[in-house]
């Protein structure tokens, strides 16, 4: 056996026997679909909670316009004078809509005032705006000598559909869809980075702080060391991230199954022609849906970039983890690795989101430190084949030039003790 393959074979080990990485293992699906039926949970129990928003409408004009709906509740109180209207509901509702009595009824659009010690919601803000903007609209259109009524009845409102040159119909939404998928991804990518990416550089301080780094390397090269640990740190990472996959999808099939069974009998007697004619079509829209993603194109675009990022900012980690002697002293040097990482997620998401095929899309897709994420978001929207292959040769082009340049720093930095490197001294080593 080789002393590469010796090294990532004690790595594994080592990381996979370690009880955090054990219990996380186990833990983690838990907490994940723990956290999600709480969210759930706490969303139902949201829903539940009414508000009761009183209406002080001495101009007569709105008062029978606001329509409760399941989680606001509109209660009179115009029969009151203004100062009680506002003590009853500072004391007991939400808030207060107070609309002072004027002789043109226009004065409204700027008068109408509501009042409460919290901040208006947005939604409810602009549903009180578009209540108010219609009314008067109405209110204009009678004084011009128009039959408000009729007028609204002729509005239609459209539905533009969707079809293909080929005659087949086409998909709404299937962009956003892609845009969650990619995002998903990608966003997957930067966290399985920095996690493992810092697990590979506490292993190397851990080794150099215990002494044990000038024993190994006695009979081992700095690189294949540097390697075996990067190469071990992922193959642990790998089946950790398998065992989650596996773990939550039985966790969750299982807690709904549980918590479904009770409901099942009573929703299947209450499912109506229309309602399963309803979730038919949507079986039939969601094969189209899946028939229009390139699935088997995301998921290899996933393991390719995935492995070509990983190695890459590995390599950075590594070097940094030989340069100091705790993690402490990391800081000022894991700044600029993981800015391409956050600058990766939120370009990629909003120029990929505009345009997946525009320039600043392509050329950060092409950047070997962004195009794992920034790619892998563009993935589901077709990419050419040139861009893609130029992608990964760059990338893995230049993991093979940061491999060379991190073991030269690393290969000098694993015997350095009791002094916190500069930025001058690591380019100093370069040279060595």
């Amino acid at each position: 056996m080789s002393v590469l393959s010796l090294i990532i074979k004690r790595e594994f080990i080592a990381k996979v026997r370690n009880k955090s990485f054990i219990v996380m293992t186990f833990l983690g699906p838990l907490l994940i679909v723990g956290m999600s039926f709480l969210i759930a949970y706490l969303s139902s129990v949201n829903k539940g909670d009414i508000k009761t928003i009183g209406v002080h409408d001495r101009a007569n004009v709105f008062v029978n316009d606001f329509k409760n709906t399941e989680d606001i509740k509109y209660v009179n109180l115009s029969n009151l004078s203004f100062d009680k209207a506002k003590d009853s509901s500072s004391n007991a509702f939400e808030g207060l809509i107070y609309v002072p009595e004027v002789q043109n009824v226009e004065e409204l659009a700027t008068k109408t005032t509501y009042i409460s010690d919290d901040s208006p919601k947005m939604d409810f803000l602009m549903n009180l705006q578009k209540v108010i903007d219609t009314k008067l609209n109405k209110e204009n259109l009678k004084k011009l000598g128009f039959d408000a009524e009729k007028i609204e009845n002729a509005k239609i409102k459209s539905e533009v559909q969707f079809a293909k040159f080929s005659g087949e119909d086409g998909l709404k939404f299937l962009n956003e869809i892609k845009i969650g998928i990619g995002f998903a991804f990608g966003y997957l990518i930067m966290m399985f980075i920095i996690i493992y990416g810092n697990m590979v550089m506490r292993s190397v301080i851990e080794e150099k702080t215990n002494r044990i780094i000038e024993i190994i390397i006695s009979s081992v090269k700095p690189f294949q060391l540097m390697m075996g640990k990067i190469i071990g740190t992922s193959l642990a990472g790998i089946l950790q991230f398998l065992i989650w996959i596996v773990l939550g999808v039985v966790l969750m099939f299982s807690l709904s199954a549980v918590f479904g069974s009770q409901q099942e009998a009573v929703a299947t007697a209450q499912v109506t022609a229309e309602q399963a004619e309803v979730a038919m079509s949507f079986m039939d829209k969601l094969q189209l849906y899946i028939a229009e993603i390139p699935v088997a194109s995301i998921l290899i675009g996933f393991v390719i970039f995935f492995i070509g990022g990983y190695f890459l900012y590995s390599s950075f980690y590594a070097a940094i983890g030989a340069a100091v002697d705790s993690e402490t002293d990391s800081q000022q040097f894991l700044m600029p690795i993981i800015m391409p990482l956050m600058l990766a997620v939120y370009v990629g998401f909003l120029t990929v989101m505009n345009d997946p095929h525009g320039t600043v899309a392509v050329v950060f897709s092409l950047i070997p430190l962004t195009s794992p994420i920034v790619m892998l978001m563009r993935i589901p929207f077709g990419v050419p084949l040139w861009q893609l292959a130029l992608s990964v040769v760059l990338l893995y082009g230049t993991f093979i030039f940061v491999v060379w340049f991190a073991a030269k720093i690393y290969r000098v930095g694993i015997l350095m003790y009791g002094k916190k490197p500069s930025w001058k001294e690591l380019y100093k080593w370069l040279k060595y």
